[in-house]
C-alpha cells in the first residue's frame, strides 16, 4: 500500500495525515504566515518534501492564501477559524501544560504560573463535555505519575508584585528605578536599569543594563534584593548585540565573569550516572579505557562549579585548572550515592 507522498505503510499514512493536520494548524497560527523555509525547520524535511506537503495544504484547505508581505519570500496562511472545529486537546498536552504551571510554582516563579493557570482554564473551557469526562481522568493520572507537585527544595522568597512590574517593563522597553539592596554591605540604593530578562537557578536573577557612569554595562540583580521599584515612562533601546541565551550560556551557573577551559574526571562507577547530566552546553565526554568518563568545558564561575562538584565528593577529580582543583579536592567527601 502507498501513500500519496510515494511511501509505502498504513502508518506512514497516518503520520503524513498528523502532518498535514500539524502543518494547517500552524499556517493558521502564523499571523505572517509560513514559507518553505519555515516548513522545512518546524518539520525536519527538505525542500522538495516541504513543497509538497505545501500543495497538500491547498489540495485539503481551499481557503489557504498567499500573503502579501513585499518581500520576495513567497508566504502561506489559513484565515482564523478555518480550523477550530478539528482542534481538540489531549490528556498529554493538558498534562504538560499543568506540570509547567507546576514547576513555575516549585521554582517561585508564580506570576508565570498564573499566567499557565489561566491559559489552563481556557483550553478545558474549550473542550465539549463528552470529551472532557473522557480527558480528565487520564489527565489525574499523567499528573499523580509527575510528581512534580510534591518536589521537595529550597528555594528563594521573592516579592511577585516586582516580577510582575519589572515583566511589565521588559515587554514596554521601559527603563526601572529600583531600589536595591547589597547583599554584604546591607546597604539599599537606587538604580536606574535597562531589564532585559530573568535568569533563574538555585537564586533568580534581573538581567539588566545598569545606566551608571560607573557601570553601564549589563548587569545581574538578586530578585529577592529588589526592595521596590518605580517604572519610568522614558523608554530605552535594546541593546541589538545583546543576546540572553548567549549570556546565559557563558557561564557554569549564573555567576558571569570571563569563561575557561576545564577537565573533570569522574570515575568509573559514577561515569553512567555523569553521563546522563547535561554540566554545560559547551561540554565534550570522553569515555575513557579504564571506564572513567573525561568532561571538558568551557565557562564561567569557579565557585558554582566547585558547589556541583562537592556533590559528587570523592567520585570526582578536576584534572585542569589547578585554582578549580585546590577549591575542590580538600573538600571531597566519600558520599554513599551519586546526585
Amino acid at each position: 500500500m502507498r501513500d500519496h507522498f510515494g511511501h509505502g505503510g498504513f502508518a506512514v499514512r497516518y503520520e503524513k495525515a498528523d502532518n498535514l493536520l500539524q502543518l494547517a494548524l500552524e499556517l493558521q497560527a502564523a499571523r505572517g504566515g509560513l514559507s518553505l523555509l519555515d516548513i522545512e525547520q518546524k518539520f525536519g524535511v527538505g525542500r522538495r518534501t516541504a513543497m509538497r506537503m505545501r500543495d497538500a495544504a491547498m489540495r485539503n484547505f481551499p481557503q489557504m492564501e498567499e500573503v502579501d508581505t513585499g518581500e520576495r519570500t513567497k508566504r502561506w496562511r489559513l484565515p482564523t477559524g478555518t480550523l477550530d472545529r478539528l482542534v481538540a486537546f489531549t490528556a498529554e498536552e493538558l498534562a504538560a501544560l499543568e506540570a509547567a504551571t507546576r514547576l513555575f510554582e516549585r521554582d517561585n516563579r508564580e506570576d508565570e504560573a498564573a499566567e499557565l493557570a489561566t491559559l489552563g482554564a481556557k483550553l478545558r473551557a474549550l473542550l465539549k463535555p463528552e470529551v472532557a469526562r473522557r480527558v480528565e481522568p487520564d489527565l489525574e493520572a499523567l499528573l499523580e505519575a509527575e510528581g512534580l507537585a510534591m518536589r521537595p527544595g529550597p528555594r528563594p522568597r521573592i516579592d511577585i508584585s516586582v516580577v510582575e512590574e519589572l515583566r511589565q517593563a521588559i515587554m514596554a522597553c521601559s527603563k526601572v528605578k529600583i531600589r536595591y539592596r547589597n547583599r554584604k554591605t546591607k546597604k539599599v540604593n537606587e538604580r536606574l536599569v535597562h531589564p532585559y530578562g530573568f535568569l533563574h537557578g538555585h537564586r533568580n536573577y534581573l538581567v539588566a543594563w545598569h545606566e551608571n557612569p560607573k557601570a553601564n554595562t549589563v548587569a545581574l540583580f538578586a530578585l529577592p534584593q529588589i526592595k521596590g521599584l518605580e517604572l519610568t515612562n522614558e523608554p530605552f533601546v535594546r541593546d541589538p548585540g545583546f543576546s540572553l541565551e548567549e549570556y546565559a550560556a557563558r557561564s557554569f551557573g549564573l555567576f558571569q565573569s570571563a569563561p575557561f577551559r576545564t577537565v573533570w574526571k569522574f570515575a568509573p562507577d559514577a561515569a553512567d550516572d555523569a553521563e546522563e547530566f547535561i554540566f554545560h552546553p559547551s561540554q565534550i565526554m570522553d569515555r575513557q579505557p579504564d571506564g572513567s568518563l573525561l568532561v571538558t568545558l568551557m565557562a564561567a564561575s569557579d565557585l558554582e562549579m566547585a558547589w556541583h562538584l562537592y556533590a559528587w565528593g570523592d567520585k570526582v577529580e578536576v584534572v585542569e585548572p589547578a585554582e578549580l582543583a585546590e577549591m575542590v579536592h580538600e573538600q571531597r567527601v566519600a558520599w554513599s550515592s551519586t546526585p
